[in-house]
């Protein structure tokens, strides 16, 4: 018998209330997850209920990102599921803001590989997350643009450029922009511009501030350039959005 067998013997041997879940259970900085083809939650951790808002994985098994996130970030959730699905080629150790309906600064490492049945059949998705911080080494880079991140959610508010985050982090543009794009898969001018929507996406949900007054908060040119960014961005414009949000 080969080594791959043997495993795959070993492995049905366990006892279910002896797999994986139970440990994934006790993994207190690290949020797991499995989704079926059609994006509904079939398993969270601990850490993975608190992202997602719920006490148990109970509250959150059927449902999907749209019913714990910010619509443009849960299209992007389930989009990045669905080519790891259709492709089945992981992703592997990418970075990007944690998951919550509320900005945040902090940043987490994200994996994500098909979940695969005895058939070999792609049933679904599987994928963790845990958190870095600025203090993350520099030599890879997670540090630099954690701080970065942090600095855009400080001030997405003002005129920042990318040439300012760059001097903040201590490296040049081009570095920057290649950082980002390794580690997080965008440019830092998209990172900023997600980071404007979610918080006007935020403001639009929970406030009655006049259009002008989000894109000015947002740091949008004017009420014009924000509603094109927003509609672009969205799929639909901001004051579809706040009625669709605001209902009733």
């Amino acid at each position: 018998m080969d080594t791959d067998k043997k495993t795959a013997a070993f492995l049905r041997r366990i006892a279910p209330e002896h797999g994986m879940a139970q440990l994934f259970d006790i993994l207190p900085d690290i949020s797991v997850f499995m989704k079926d083809r059609h994006g509904h939650f079939m398993f969270l951790n601990p850490r993975g209920c608190e992202y997602c808002g719920v006490r148990s994985v109970a509250e959150a098994l059927g449902k999907t990102d749209r019913d714990f996130f910010p619509e443009d970030r849960a299209a992007r959730y389930m989009a990045d599921d669905s080519r790891v699905m259709a492709d089945g080629i992981p992703v592997l150790n990418r970075v990007e803001p944690e998951p919550g309906h509320k900005g945040s600064p902090r940043l987490v490492v994200t994996s994500k590989m098909p979940l695969r049945d005895t058939r070999g059949q792609v049933i679904g998705v599987i994928g963790l997350s845990r958190e870095v911080t600025g203090e993350a080494p520099a030599s890879l880079g997670v540090g630099r643009v954690a701080r970065a991140v942090h600095l855009f959610y400080a001030r997405f508010s003002e005129k920042l450029s990318v040439a300012q985050a760059a001097k903040h982090v201590g490296v040049s543009v081009n570095q920057l922009e290649r950082l980002f794009r390794r580690l997080i898969g965008e440019s830092p001018q998209h990172c900023l511009l997600h980071i404007r929507i979610e918080q006007a996406s935020r403001l639009l949900r929970e406030s009655h501030a006049s259009m002008a007054d989000v894109a000015q908060t947002c740091g949008f040119y004017d009420q014009a350039h924000f509603s094109r960014t927003f509609s672009g961005t969205v799929g639909c414009s901001p004051l579809a959005y706040r009625r669709r949000h605001q209902t009733g």
